[in-house]
């Protein structure tokens, strides 16, 4: 099957895979002549997006905000599962000192030494997480004229590497790649929060079947290892 017969599969994806889709859509492309246009955006957007009208061939995003969707979108009930699971990690400036944040202590002394934190938009499920984690741990007051509000699809990495912020709170598979960061740690248990993607099909005109080998490609367990390195557990959940 050439590129040009081929039916070609509309994705729209948060930012947390970006990494490893980009890495493994091009050989999905090769192998089944399938062109993929994928759109990434914070989630908000593309929920905004869907609810206005937008009909991609495959959606993938936190399995919450999916279950959301659901609700005003019509899912078809193949394609609908987990693929992965992320949590929220600190990285800091390379060469600066690790901070401690295996357990809460640790954590909670780093947030308040530092001057300036970056952290996940708000209107994503690991931004709400990190501000009501602020909150239940009496630091949300303290904290707040340090806070930078910053969405790492948008740069909200980047203001570690720049040194605009002395930490950063993210998903770990949207920073632990940038230059010039290091990875110091994910939250520690008790104040994690694992972020599970998943899939949905969106009822249309247009068949399932290229998005589902999408997905069953994606899924296969020769790709178990790009997922693990791009930070994630490639593992299928409740």
């Amino acid at each position: 099957m050439s590129v040009d017969s081929a039916f070609p599969i509309e994705v729209f994806s948060g930012g947390a895979p970006q990494r490893v889709l980009n890495a493994l859509l091009p050989e999905f492309e090769r192998a089944t002549g399938h062109p993929v246009v994928a759109t990434f955006q914070i989630v908000s957007q593309i929920q905004e997006r869907l609810t206005a009208g937008a009909r991609p061939d495959l959606i993938l995003l936190p399995k919450q905000l999916l279950s959301q969707i659901a609700t005003t979108v019509p899912l078809r009930t193949e394609g609908r599962g987990t693929l992965v699971r992320i949590g929220i990690g600190v990285i800091v400036r390379d060469g600066a000192d690790l901070p401690d944040v295996s357990d809460e202590a640790g954590f909670r002394l780093m947030l308040r030494q530092a001057k300036a934190i970056a952290l996940a938009d708000p209107r994503t499920p690991s931004g709400r997480h990190l501000d009501q984690m602020l909150l239940r741990l009496g630091l949300a007051e303290e904290l707040k004229e340090r806070l930078i509000h910053k969405g790492a699809i948008h740069g909200g990495g980047e203001l570690v590497q720049s040194g605009e912020a002395d930490v950063g709170l993210y998903l770990v598979s949207e920073v632990q790649h940038i230059t010039g960061v290091r990875v110091a740690g994910q939250l520690p248990p008790a104040l994690q929060q694992q972020v599970v993607y998943a899939s949905g099909i969106p009822v249309s005109e247009k068949p399932a079947e290229p998005a589902m080998s999408l997905l069953r490609f994606l899924k296969a367990p020769e790709h178990t290892a790009r997922w693990r390195e791009g930070g994630f557990q490639p593992v299928e959940l409740p």
